[in-house]
């Protein structure tokens, strides 16, 4: 990836910080963008020609939190990645950025080399599929009352519509392509987020969460993505559930 081709947004109200990352990033060959509060990060990720490319997202900002931002954007612009960094480390933020449409949660402090790497993978997973198990690629998918459209990342369950985002569209091709293979959590770090093992799982549970809430009739007694205790998960596209 040639990064002089793409463009960062970043949203962070402490000034050192962020001239630090943009210094950084710049060094890097990225174009970068910077926003010190929510009004001004959501302008710019609409209105800015080109778009960004990624998002760079703190949550403690002036006026507006960066839960609410990265709401915002996913109003609009389901696919554009966003990395949110905080200092804030508890489970329950994590989830809720998870919840709001966020792809990665790094904690403050952190490694420059890390992030950049991070960053570097977001962009080049929204420019191309991670590679599959399987070697067939699928556009379009359907079980049950379920119809996934992975060209337009958007699905229709019960005659609803979801639009997914892009590390969600991946999750869910990723199941589609593993049809009733059990994945432990570490397969799909490393498959779907390109992340080692000793990264996080909570990632994955919190992206299942939400496309259980797209896809099960009852999100809290799943049918289509079983959980497998103390590995990780399974997709059952019948639907059939045996004790």
């Amino acid at each position: 990836m040639n990064a002089s081709q793409h463009r960062v947004l970043i949203v962070e109200d402490e000034t050192a910080l962020a001239e630090g990352l943009k210094f950084n990033f710049e060094q890097e060959g990225y174009e970068v963008l910077l926003a010190g509060d929510g009004p001004t990060a959501i302008e710019l990720a609409e209105r800015s020609d080109p778009p960004p490319d990624v998002v760079v997202l703190d949550i403690m900002l002036p006026s507006m939190s960066g839960y609410e931002v990265c709401t915002k954007i996913r109003e609009t612009n389901q696919h554009i990645p966003i990395l949110v960094l905080s200092a804030r480390t508890l489970s329950e933020d994590k989830a809720q950025a998870f919840d709001v449409g966020s792809d990665q949660y790094m904690t403050k402090p952190f490694a420059l080399p890390e992030l950049l790497s991070r960053v570097r993978n977001l962009i080049e997973r929204r420019q191309a599929s991670p590679p599959p198990r399987k070697k067939d690629e699928i556009e379009t998918y359907e079980f049950d009352d379920t119809k996934i459209d992975f060209r337009k990342f958007e699905l229709v369950s019960r005659g609803e519509l979801h639009s997914l985002t892009t590390m969600e569209m991946q999750l869910l091709r990723y199941f589609v392509q593993n049809p009733d293979v059990v994945l432990s959590r570490n397969e799909i770090l490393k498959d779907v987020w390109d992340e080692p093992g000793d990264v996080t799982t909570r990632s994955i549970d919190n992206f299942v969460l939400r496309l259980r809430r797209m896809i099960e009739p009852k999100p809290n007694q799943p049918i289509y993505l079983l959980s497998v205790r103390g590995t990780g998960y399974r997709f059952n596209p019948t639907g059939h559930v045996t004790d």
